[in-house]
């Protein structure tokens, strides 16, 4: 029997263990590999919630999380604390997912050691490397590093194409996070008490259209953080909708949100969801007011239509199938889109039944057999 192939899993934040734990759990399961995970713990708390959720035991922690780190200081932290754990494990691949500084860091760490990178979720482009910023340069090079490089979509893959990737290496699978979303749908169907925080909050805007909404991005801090929240504002001056927002735990969305939205009766400022409750969020919402990659790709596999407050987006295949739409952050912009969308059953329609353009639950098996080659 040929020798189990080694597979180390790097990764750091909420959104990367949302896509990588059903490659994880694939990986575990198959005797053709040996499955080690190194978590740095960029996203302190959001991380170990889906962990738990996803039953992903790390076989390394760097527990990095600091208050207001500078990106400086997270990827020089980054970068010798997954070198020492590719010393000690020597895995025949490194796998990263996404965009984060862990997964940039993951990548030029095995680079520098000459072990192969496998990316997933690869090619995504938005050609402006200020938004996503930081993201967008951290993309670019992972693509210059990797060996094997998982495009959820054609657009991605055709992206890396005219960065002269090599040809071999570029695969199209569709992205994990639909197998994720397929994943936890079920186990909330089993046990749906893995969601039932919401009842609460379900019961108390019974009769209004939700709008699920969620804001991090660094690029908006600031004057778009604070037009965002005027536009909740004055969405949630209308009698038929309630917004509901786990609010992120930096502090520049904080209080930008507290400030302007505490006490509003039909807004909503939880805590951050688990996955299992953010999968319900997604399911009871009539749309998401979003600047989340992953939210552009996962709402569309249950229907909702999706306002992007961003002015760019690395997904364009969700704006060209329909599914999506860019608002960017100014407050006009979001309040007569989503207005539109409430009130316009047509154009509503035309976004809910789009097609989804980001896959169809098997990415994971795909990569899975691309790995073992």
């Amino acid at each position: 029997m040929d020798i189990p192939r080694k597979i180390l899993t790097v990764f750091g934040t909420r959104p990367e263990a949302i896509k990588l734990f059903p490659l994880v759990h694939a990986l575990e399961a198959d005797e053709r590999f040996v499955s080690r995970v190194c978590v740095s713990g960029q996203h302190r708390g959001m991380l170990d919630q889906v962990l738990e959720i996803a039953g992903v035991t790390p076989h390394h922690d760097l527990d990095l999380m600091q208050p207001d780190q500078t990106l400086d200081r997270l990827t020089a932290r980054l970068l010798t604390g997954i070198g020492e754990v590719l010393d000690t494990e020597k895995p025949d691949y490194v796998v990263v997912q996404g965009d984060t500084a862990t997964a940039m860091c993951g990548a030029l760490a095995a680079y520098y050691r000459k072990i192969p990178v496998a990316h997933v979720e690869a090619g995504l482009r938005s050609g402006n490397i200020h938004h996503p910023w930081p993201e967008e340069v951290n993309r670019k090079v992972i693509g210059s590093l990797a060996a094997l490089h998982f495009a959820p979509t054609e657009t991605a893959a055709e992206a890396l194409r005219r960065e002269n990737v090599d040809l071999a290496g570029v695969h199209v699978t569709g992205n994990t996070v639909i197998d994720a979303l397929h994943w936890v749908t079920a186990r909330i169907g089993e046990r749906p008490e893995l969601a039932a925080d919401l009842a609460e909050l379900e019961q108390r805007f019974v009769g209004r259209r939700i709008i699920g909404m969620t804001s991090h991005r660094r690029e908006s801090f600031g004057d778009g953080m604070r037009n965002i929240a005027d536009a909740v504002k004055r969405l949630a001056a209308r009698d038929d909708v309630a917004v509901v927002f786990p609010v992120h735990l930096n502090p520049n969305v904080r209080k930008v949100m507290n400030d302007a939205l505490a006490g509003l009766g039909n807004v909503a400022l939880i805590e951050p969801l688990d996955y299992p409750h953010f999968a319900r969020l997604l399911d009871i919402s009539t749309l998401m007011l979003t600047d989340s990659g992953g939210v552009q790709e996962e709402a569309p596999a249950l229907g909702k239509p999706v306002l992007v407050m961003r002015e760019t987006t690395e997904r364009p295949e969700g704006v060209e199938a329909g599914t999506a739409k860019l608002v960017g952050t100014d407050t006009g912009a979001i309040v007569r889109e989503c207005n539109r969308l409430l009130d316009d059953k047509t154009a509503y329609a035309k976004m809910a039944q789009a097609h989804n353009p980001f896959g169809d639950g098997k990415a994971t098996q795909r990569i899975v057999e691309l790995l073992a080659c």
